[in-house]
């Protein structure tokens, strides 16, 4: 039987690749070198040399401590702006990152993630619709990244073309994009594992909104959606989103009735105190908004509960079109961490939330791959390279290998 339904199983009976506990790799293939505008083009090397990259002895470290397989974000920007040798070397280091991943008998989902904090090779100038100046060049490279993937003759590899989406939810531009790249990619890899999904950032809703049934021509296909709902509690004091509320937020506990509402507004208020450089004016509007979601956050007490509700939505879209559960993967979800860099959710309120992100996933059956490995949402330093015992256990996963040595 087909990981499609009955209606489907005609299609093919072909199987996806079976991912059940990962961990996404940015920013392996991420951190690019462009120049500002009105270059488009990237220095060389292309990808910052100071970026945190897992070596082989970390990658041996992940599989002994129970995980199978990794998702490997790749900006596709220095492959489309870069010719010649250059482009020659850039493609000869990901399949050496693809097949060192392989080496460490650890499955690899290559995610092909374009930057929307670029000027130039950004998602709508990339696939934004038909229409996006880059369209016909991002096909082509996933057509050519399938290939490659392909010709390793591996099946522990999966493909999957775009990361979140930008169109809105049941977009039918999104759709005929998608259908597209998958058609590109199934041409040059006929047995690939391909990773499909829906819209709206590909969220819950995005999935859910998607009518799988004509994907039944691409398998094997996995279906992916990411979750860190709520963001009040993920993303607090992450300084990269938009909303003015998630800048100052801290002290956001895991699940809520670990805390108090008193409580997280004055630590709230003791964060805004100490930012000098945003007037008076913003921060007291910034801190109306945030104490209205925070009373809404509270009155909700959001815990394992809320998660299970969330996940069932999938679970349910998954069993009214005959998808097994081990056919979806939770490509992303994790929390930002308080360090030197960020004030965020308290290590045992992180814990906690990760672990019942993860219990409520693998109760359902689905596959995740946990943000991140390195960066403020990782499991493992970037100087250090210690994996962090608390997330490696709300993970469920083992005890790993000897710390290194530095």
């Amino acid at each position: 039987m087909p990981f499609l339904g009955p209606a489907l199983a005609t299609t093919t009976n072909a199987a996806p690749l079976r991912l059940r506990r990962g961990v996404n790799a940015w920013p392996w293939f991420s951190l690019t070198r462009e120049y500002p505008p009105p270059r488009t083009d990237y220095g060389w090397p292309a990808f910052q040399t100071g970026r945190p990259i897992p070596s082989r002895d970390d990658l041996a470290r992940l599989r002994a401590a129970g995980f199978d397989f990794l998702r490997l974000p790749v900006d596709p920007g220095p492959f489309l702006a870069t010719s010649g040798a250059q482009r020659v070397t850039l493609i000869a280091d990901l399949m050496e990152a693809v097949a060192a991943i392989l080496a460490a008998d650890l499955s690899v989902v290559v995610n092909v993630q374009a930057n929307a904090a670029t000027h130039h090779w950004t998602p709508d100038r990339l696939y934004g619709s038909a229409q996006a100046p880059h369209w016909p060049a991002y096909r082509g490279f996933i057509g050519e990244l399938a290939g490659r993937l392909h010709a390793t003759g591996s099946r522990r590899i999966a493909l999957e073309p775009v990361n979140e989406p930008p169109q809105a939810c049941g977009s039918a531009v999104w759709t005929a994009l998608q259908d597209e790249l998958l058609e590109a990619a199934r041409r040059e890899a006929p047995n690939l594992t391909l990773v499909a999904g829906g819209a709206c950032g590909g969220m819950i809703p995005g999935l859910v909104a998607l009518d799988p049934t004509a994907l039944a021509r691409f398998a094997p296909v996995l279906f992916t959606m990411h979750f860190y709902e709520p963001y009040l509690f993920s993303h607090q004091g992450a300084p990269w989103m938009r909303e003015p509320v998630y800048r100052d937020l801290n002290s956001v506990p895991w699940p809520a009735s670990a805390g108090s509402l008193d409580c997280t507004l004055a630590a709230v208020r003791a964060r805004m105190d100490a930012d000098v450089a945003t007037s008076a004016t913003d921060k007291a509007e910034a801190y109306t908004i945030t104490k209205a979601k925070l009373e809404q956050y509270f009155a909700a007490q959001p815990d394992r509960r809320f998660v299970t509700h969330h996940l069932s939505a999938v679970r349910d879209w998954a069993e009214r079109h005959g998808i097994p559960p081990h056919a979806i993967l939770m490509g992303e979800f994790g929390a930002l961490r308080s360090d030197a860099r960020y004030v965020a959710a308290e290590p045992e309120d992180r814990a906690r939330y990760v672990r019942d992100v993860r219990e409520a996933a693998e109760a359902f059956g689905f596959g995740w791959a946990f943000w991140n490995l390195f960066d403020g949402m990782g499991l493992m330093d970037d100087v250090t390279r210690r994996l962090d015992p608390a997330i490696i256990a709300a993970l469920g996963l083992g005890v790993p290998m000897a710390e290194p040595v530095r």
